[in-house]
């Protein structure tokens, strides 16, 4: 077996096994959690600080614009896990291409470079 076909196989073991993770991703969602609190003033005591929340949010593009939805802590959790697969699969794409590009380099024929010629 040639050095070619060799590596051709491990790589197409490892595009298989990159296949076989991307049905278990799970649910997609693209974007960021941020987590605020509100620190102010306390209404009866205006020497003491007073602090709110913690609030959850949600911030993606919609359209090309930057949208911002307010979360439960549940939710939240939820989103979170969603967005956490979103870049995983990213990342299981990105190896995927790599190893597509490899690999047709591999199994395909390449044009034949033609020689120069010189002027003599």
């Amino acid at each position: 077996m040639t050095e070619d076909k060799k590596s051709a196989k491990q790589l197409q073991a490892q595009y298989a096994r990159l296949v076989s993770r991307l049905g278990k991703v799970g649910l997609v969602l693209q974007g960021t959690i941020t987590e605020r609190k509100i620190v102010r003033e306390a209404p009866k005591d205006p020497s003491k600080e007073k602090t709110y929340g913690p609030y959850y949010q949600w911030t993606f593009k919609k359209n090309g614009k930057t949208t911002t939805i307010n979360l439960t802590a549940g939710q939240a959790k939820s989103y979170q896990k969603a967005i956490d697969n979103n870049r995983e699969l990213d990342n299981i794409i990105k190896k995927m291409k790599v190893i597509s590009l490899l690999l047709c380099q591999y199994t395909t024929t390449p044009v034949k470079k033609r020689k120069r010629h010189t002027k003599t």
